[in-house]
């Protein structure tokens, strides 16, 4: 029994000293051995050779109706609904062109019922907002039983290689992930506390930028991250992102520090939280507290006019998004003055799903997910300097952000509010929409008054 605790104790420490070795000591001074490299570029021959198998091996099974399916959903075919892009005043005026105008009782047709019962049914069926807060649909299976929950037997080989794919994912690889993730936000925590007790010198700051980065890389080796940089700009200002996932932090991070503005959390997100800010200033609070708000606009504006502190990270949406699409980006970010940094990150869904749903997964649960994945494969765009224009307000600053953020990474740019996530829709939302159809009608009713005079 002795012998074989001690095979086991050996077996451990060779564990150790190769993820130390091979990936920890790289990871710590920005360079790669090419592992990971090799990883992705067999990964990639194995997802397509899936493809090909899932395609040939539907069309023997169902034929023609399988081929039905494929169309349907074809990548240029992903809605369920095909929606016009028209206003409100051409949808109605194509149903009224058939219908006769009352004589009495303003411009109000019947057949304008139409157009409001086919809204609220084609809403009810696939809605521009719902949809942002569930998992991004692929178009082929990438071997992950999670993002096909209606899985099929297809072929004997393919069924193989999903086997063996789950005995590299859980038995391989999440092992692996979860020693390096465990090391490296356990020296973020002591390495941030630890730097929190030293004097306000250039040592601090220095040393704190490199505890973080060096502990962000270990984090992205933990989760087999694949970062491409693009245009990497001159630190400084206020850098606003879209929002994933938590690891957007991580993803940044690996190419510099930053100071970051957010949301409290508790659990381990709030541990992380509060280790972090003893070493640098960076800002969280409670959105729902007015007072909390007011002092982190006042905090933001001190932040922003010290040029000795380190850049500020923000997301505006204040929550996060499937990576399909922006949604409206908060004001308060936009208030402050100083140069604006946009940055678009758009994550490669085949590789594995970094969005946090969380109000189904908690910190923990969503973290083992990313682990158990293939791997987090992301682009990150860094766009040129914005600052607002003469006569522009905070909001229409915003939204001219939010566009370019969305063009650059190829996401959907919608207007609504991601806080719509918990809460229900505004009633100012509603009335913007009586009123539009109230003035079509009021308006024509004035127009008949007149010619009858």
């Amino acid at each position: 029994m002795e012998d074989f605790w001690v095979v086991v104790l050996a077996g451990l420490k060779v564990w150790v000293y190769l993820i130390v070795a091979l990936l920890m000591v790289p990871a710590m001074f920005g360079f790669s051995l090419g592992i990971s490299e090799t990883y992705m570029k067999i990964l990639v021959k194995t997802l397509e050779v899936n493809c090909l198998c899932s395609e040939v091996g539907g069309v023997q099974q169902n034929g023609k109706e399988e081929m039905m399916v494929s169309v349907l959903y074809s990548p240029h075919c992903r809605c369920l609904i095909q929606r016009d892009d028209g206003s409100m005043e051409e949808a109605l005026g194509e149903l009224r062109r058939s219908r006769p105008k009352p004589p009495v009782g303003g411009d109000f047709t019947l057949s304008d019922c139409f157009y409001f019962y086919r809204r609220g049914i084609e809403d009810i069926v696939e809605d521009e907002v719902t949809q942002r807060f569930s998992s991004e649909e692929l178009v082929s299976w990438n071997l992950l039983t999670r993002t096909n929950i209606d899985f099929q037997y297809i072929s004997l080989k393919l069924t193989m290689v999903w086997g063996l794919g789950v005995f590299i994912r859980y038995c391989v690889l999440a092992p692996l992930r979860i020693t390096l993730a465990s090391i490296g936000l356990t020296w973020l925590v002591i390495g941030t506390t630890a730097v929190g007790f030293l004097p306000n010198w250039r040592l601090k700051s220095w040393l704190s930028d490199w505890v973080h980065v060096m502990c962000y890389r270990i984090c992205a080796r933990g989760l087999s991250c694949t970062i491409h940089y693009y245009n990497k700009p001159r630190k400084g200002g206020i850098c606003v992102a879209n929002h994933t996932s938590p690891i957007d932090i991580v993803i940044l991070c690996n190419d510099g520090c930053y100071a970051m503005v957010g949301q409290s959390h508790g659990g381990l997100m709030g541990v992380l939280q509060r280790a972090m800010a003893r070493s640098c200033p960076h800002i969280w609070f409670e959105r729902a507290d007015m007072k909390d708000r007011h002092l982190v606009a006042k905090r933001l504006t001190d932040h922003v006019n010290d040029n000795t502190k380190l850049p500020i990270l923000i997301f505006p949406e204040g929550t996060c998004i499937n990576n399909t699409s922006v949604m409206m980006f908060k004001k308060g970010s936009f208030e402050i003055g100083g140069t604006i940094y946009p940055v678009a990150i758009k994550y490669d869904p085949q590789f594995g799903d970094a969005f946090w749903n969380s109000a189904k997964y908690n910190m923990v649960s969503y973290l083992l997910r990313m682990m158990t994945s293939w791997a987090i494969v992301c682009n990150v765009w860094y766009l040129p300097a914005m600052t607002q224009q003469a006569g522009e307000d905070a909001v229409h600053f915003a939204n001219r952000v939010k566009s370019a953020i969305a063009h650059r990474g190829g996401l959907v740019d919608l207007s609504w509010d991601g806080g719509l996530k918990r809460a229900k829709v505004k009633d100012m939302f509603k009335e913007e929409q009586q009123k539009m159809y109230s003035s079509m009608v009021v308006g024509s009713e004035e127009d008949t008054s007149s010619h009858s005079d």
